[in-house]
C-alpha cells in the first residue's frame, strides 16, 4: 500500500518531534518535518496527502501560507495549530481552505491523528466516487454502450459525436425499447458535464399531482406531508444533465412551468419564493412525433422549439439488419460473464431465427429473448429451440419481413406444428389444407419434425 505523507511545519523542534513521533505510529504514514514556511513550499513538488502548519512561523504567517499552498494546488488538505484561541483568525482560515484549525494544548496531537484519519476516509471515498464516474464514462463511450454497424446507427454516431461536443438540447425519438436513455447517458458522459450528475425523469410514471414537486421541489409546509424541503430533479442535475423521458405525456399546465424554468435559468420551488440559479443541460425523448401532438394542442409550440435542439431519430430494430446478430453476440457474452456461465455461441439455425423476427419491443425485447435462450441453452450454444418470442403469433410471422406466398406458409405450418406438438392431421384441420401438403413439405425438408 502506498503511504500517506504528511507534511508537519512547526518551527518549535521538540512539538514538531512530538507531533512527529504520533503520527508515525500508524505505519502507513510517511512523516516529513519542516521549521518554515518556505521550506514546505519548496517541497510541494514531493505532493503532500496532508500539510499540518503552525499559524505563527517566523517566516510566514498561517494565513499567507495557507494561500500559497492552495494557489498550488487547491486539493491538499491543510490543518492549522496555533497557540493563540482566536475565533475570527480560525473562521478566517476555514473560510479560505483550511481543513481544520486546532489550539496547542495536551489533546492537539489526537485531534490531528482523529482529523487525518477523517480525511483520508473521504479522500478514499472521493476517489471511489470519481473511479466509478470514470467506469461510467467508459461504460457510456459511444463504442461501448451502442452496438450497430448498419448504416442507420453510423448516421446516429455522428449526431451523438456533434451532441457531446456541446451543450445543445437534444430530443431523441423513437420507439419503445430503442435505447433511449442509452443514448442520452452516452451524449452526458461523453460531454464535459461527465463528471457532474445524470438525472433520469419518466414523465409518464410521475402521478399528475406530484411531477411539479418532483420536478422543481419544495419548502417544507408546502402541502401536507412535506416535512422537510426537498430538492427537484431539475436541482439535483444542476451543472449536468436532465433526462426528460415521454415528453410528449407531460401535462400542458406544467409545460409552460418548464418552458420557463429553460427560458430564465432558474427555479422557484413549490411553496417557496427563493429563486434557484440552474446550470442544466436537457436531453428528452418521446414515441410519439412532437410536431404531430403540437398540431394537434397536445404539446405547446414554444416549448417544442426549446427543447427539439438537436433532433437524433433511433430506428427500430427490424430496419438494423445484422445489428441483430451483433447486438444479440453483445447481450449472450455480457449475461454469461455476469452468471458466470461458460462461453455460449448461438446456431447458424438459431441466428437465422433471430433474423426472422419483428421486434415490436426493439433492442429491450432482443436482450430479453437473448437472455432467457441462454438459461434454456444446452450450455455451449443456442439453438433454435432455445429461442423464444414473448409475441410468438401467426400474426407476428406475417409482420416479421417481407417474403414469398411459399415462405409465409412453411412458417405458419411449422409454427402450428411446434404448437400441435407435430400432429399432421390435426394441423391440416386447422389450416384447412390437405396432410398430402404437409408431409410432402416434410420428404422435401421445406419443414421439419423436431422431436
Amino acid at each position: 500500500m502506498e503511504q500517506f505523507r504528511i507534511f508537519i511545519v512547526e518551527d518549535d523542534p521538540w512539538y514538531g518531534e512530538i507531533l512527529a513521533y504520533h503520527l508515525s505510529l500508524n505505519p502507513d504514514h510517511e512523516i516529513h518535518r519542516f521549521t518554515s514556511g518556505k521550506d514546505c513550499l519548496a517541497n510541494l513538488s514531493k505532493k503532500p496527502g496532508l500539510i499540518s502548519i503552525d499559524y505563527s512561523l517566523p517566516d510566514i504567517n498561517g494565513v499567507e501560507l495557507l494561500n500559497k499552498i492552495k494557489q498550488y494546488n487547491p486539493d491538499i488538505p491543510v490543518v492549522v495549530i496555533s497557540g493563540q484561541e482566536d475565533v475570527s483568525t480560525a473562521v478566517e482560515l476555514l473560510k479560505k481552505g483550511a481543513s481544520d484549525y486546532f489550539i496547542k494544548d495536551n489533546n492537539t496531537k489526537e485531534l490531528l491523528w482523529n482529523a487525518i484519519t477523517r480525511i483520508r476516509e473521504h479522500q478514499s471515498l472521493k476517489k471511489e466516487v470519481e473511479e466509478l464516474k470514470e467506469e461510467l464514462g467508459h461504460k457510456y463511450d459511444f463504442s461501448h454502450a451502442i452496438k450497430g454497424n448498419s448504416r442507420a446507427m453510423t448516421r446516429i454516431f455522428t449526431f451523438l459525436e456533434k451532441a457531446a461536443r456541446t451543450n445543445i438540447n437534444v430530443s431523441v425519438n423513437g420507439e419503445t425499447g430503442t435505447g433511449k436513455e442509452v443514448i442520452a447517458k452516452a451524449i452526458h458522459y461523453n460531454s464535459e458535464r461527465k463528471k457532474k450528475p445524470f438525472v433520469a425523469v419518466n414523465m409518464a410514471a410521475i402521478p399528475k399531482e406530484l411531477i411539479e414537486s418532483e420536478l422543481f421541489g419544495h419548502e417544507k409546509g408546502a402541502f401536507t406531508g412535506a416535512m422537510a424541503r426537498k430538492a427537484g430533479k431539475f436541482e439535483e442535475a444542476n451543472k449536468g444533465t436532465i433526462f426528460l423521458d415521454e415528453i410528449a405525456e407531460l401535462d400542458l399546465s406544467l409545460q409552460s412551468k418548464i418552458l420557463r424554468v429553460l427560458q430564465e435559468r432558474e427555479l422557484v420551488r413549490v411553496g417557496g419564493n427563493e429563486k434557484v440559479s440552474l446550470d442544466v443541460r436537457l436531453i428528452v425523448a418521446t414515441h410519439k412525433n412532437l410536431l404531430d401532438e403540437v398540431k394537434k394542442g397536445t404539446f405547446r409550440e414554444d416549448l417544442f422549439y426549446r427543447v427539439m435542439g438537436l433532433p437524433i431519430e433511433l430506428p427500430p430494430l427490424r430496419e438494423r439488419g445484422d445489428d441483430v446478430l451483433l447486438l444479440a453476440k453483445f447481450f449472450l457474452d455480457e449475461f454469461c460473464k455476469s452468471n458466470k456461465m461458460p462461453a455460449m455461441t448461438i446456431s447458424p439455425e438459431g441466428k437465422e431465427k433471430l433474423m426472422k423476427y419483428n421486434y415490436p419491443g426493439n433492442v429491450r425485447e432482443l436482450k430479453a429473448v437473448i437472455e432467457l435462450s441462454a438459461v434454456m441453452g444446452d450450455g455451449s450454444s443456442i439453438n433454435a429451440d432455445d429461442i423464444f418470442f414473448a409475441s410468438a403469433s401467426s400474426g407476428d410471422i406475417l409482420s416479421s419481413v417481407e417474403k414469398t406466398l411459399k415462405e409465409y406458409t412453411i412458417d405458419i405450418i411449422q409454427h402450428f406444428l411446434k404448437k400441435y406438438d407435430n400432429n399432421v392431421l390435426k394441423v391440416a384441420d386447422k389450416l384447412d389444407i390437405g396432410k398430402s401438403t404437409i408431409y410432402k413439405m416434410i420428404q422435401n425438408n421445406e419443414i421439419t419434425i423436431n422431436n
